[in-house]
């Protein structure tokens, strides 16, 4: 297992290019299993370790699949699926996972998908989806921690989410571009990504309006055909990059990310004190000699991604006066919080909401990433702390970080990598 070694404090400055967005790449991947001939390109791929239990995902119901990592490039042909379980062994890994279960449905008429694992943000119940495949005409059961869903075809229909829900949406897309009748989904989720993932079904032949708003109509088709299609650029890696630029007193560009899809991000960081600069596809950055405080709020898109959340606390932390984190998507996204302190961070948490004093440093210490996004806002927090700091548990930030170490080393931190 392995683990970051930081001395610090550093300054983050320079220029970099972030990879295809995470989010956006695994449903797309997952929505090629509703080409039933030929072979899709999906471009921009990142070389993640989530994108390659999606790859083992679509290989184990028969898909063939050709990443080529260097390239970020992947070829993926899914004429001949031979089967409609998506095991546990593969779903324990990541919550993701779940989204065989739309295109497993539509494709094949029944999908058996082990529940989901992957970080432990408190509840992220699948009900969602399985109320919204209900209400499609599929008949739901569940079978020793797997649900079992059956429709031969799926009729379409009208959902409604009680809130909006990033992984909900993108599952009931795939269920509805071959349903029998039109679907309407209200309050869907609204993320850029979600956005990427119509462009992909449009490309195929899909007939998706209104996607990017909370009302999508989707006009059902027969076939879909294969595709070549470039995942948008990561909005959360790029948002992390500028976040340590700030809290590290540096200067930053960076680019490969529509600027528009963090607008609440750079609004929070200039209200912090950054001067912050934007082009069609990059981000400029310029961080002021100490943060000021900030009042944020997590919130669905177009409010702040609570997959920032982590990273903002970290650069609080050391931010003059007193800040206010309050996070409403997730009820358990600020275990980070005890790690921060460790760290000689002033966090104090009720109930969904942080209160962080701001201290002139903090020391370095031994952390643990208890996920993806605490694991980067944990790493962040050590760029700015004395002396030596080690992140433990780094495989939970490879599931959404293309070497970070060795890319925030380009940046100017003093990190490696090192086996615990």
């Amino acid at each position: 297992m392995d683990k970051f070694v930081i001395q610090g404090p550093c300054k983050i400055s320079g220029k970099i290019k972030t990879d295809g967005s995470k989010n956006a790449a695994l449903p797309i991947i997952a929505g090629a299993l509703l080409i039933d001939k030929g072979e899709s390109t999906i471009r921009n791929v990142p070389p993640l370790r989530d994108i390659d239990t999606i790859v083992k995902m679509l290989q184990y119901v028969g898909a063939k699949v050709d990443y080529d990592q260097k390239a970020r490039v992947m070829r993926i042909n899914a004429s001949k699926l031979t089967e409609t379980t998506a095991p546990y062994e593969l779903m324990r890994q990541m919550r993701a996972s779940f989204l065989v279960l739309g295109p497993l449905l539509a494709r094949m008429g029944e999908a058996r998908i082990s529940l989901p694992g992957g970080c432990s943000l408190g509840a992220r119940p699948v009900d969602y989806h399985i109320k919204a495949f209900a209400s499609m005409g599929a008949k739901i059961s569940e079978e020793a921690g797997y649900v079992v869903a059956k429709a031969k075809p799926l009729k379409g229909g009208a959902i409604y989410f009680d809130k909006p829900s990033h992984t909900g949406t993108e599952n009931i897309l795939y269920g509805a571009v071959m349903a029998k009748e039109k679907t309407i989904i209200t309050n869907a989720a609204c993320d850029p990504e979600i956005v990427d993932v119509a462009d992909f079904l449009n490309k195929a032949g899909a007939k998706i309006h209104g996607v990017g708003t909370p009302r999508i109509v989707v006009e059902p088709v027969k076939k879909l055909k294969p595709v070549d299609h470039t995942v948008s650029g990561d909005r959360l890696v790029a948002g992390t990059y500028l976040i340590a630029a700030a809290m590290t007193g540096g200067t930053v560009e960076v680019s490969g990310i529509d600027p528009e899809h963090l607008t609440l991000v750079l609004h929070k960081l200039t209200e912090m004190g950054c001067e912050i600069s934007s082009r069609k596809n990059a981000v400029m950055l310029k961080a002021p000699k100490r943060l000021g405080p900030v009042h944020m709020t997590t919130f669905p898109y177009p409010g702040f991604p609570t997959d920032l959340q982590a990273c903002l606390m970290a650069a609080v932390c050391v931010a003059s006066g007193t800040s206010h984190i309050k996070e409403t998507v997730f009820n358990d996204r600020f275990s980070h919080s005890m790690e921060l302190r460790r760290l000689g961070a002033e966090v104090t948490i009720s109930s969904d909401e942080a209160v962080i004093t701001g201290v002139d440093h903090l020391e370095g210490a031994s952390v643990m990433a208890p996920d993806i996004r605490a694991g980067a806002g944990l790493v962040l927090a050590c760029l700015v702390a004395r002396k030596r700091s080690e992140v433990l548990r780094v495989y939970h930030v490879d599931r959404g970080y293309d070497r970070l170490d060795e890319k925030l080393a380009s940046l100017g931190a003093d990190i490696r990598r090192e086996k615990d």
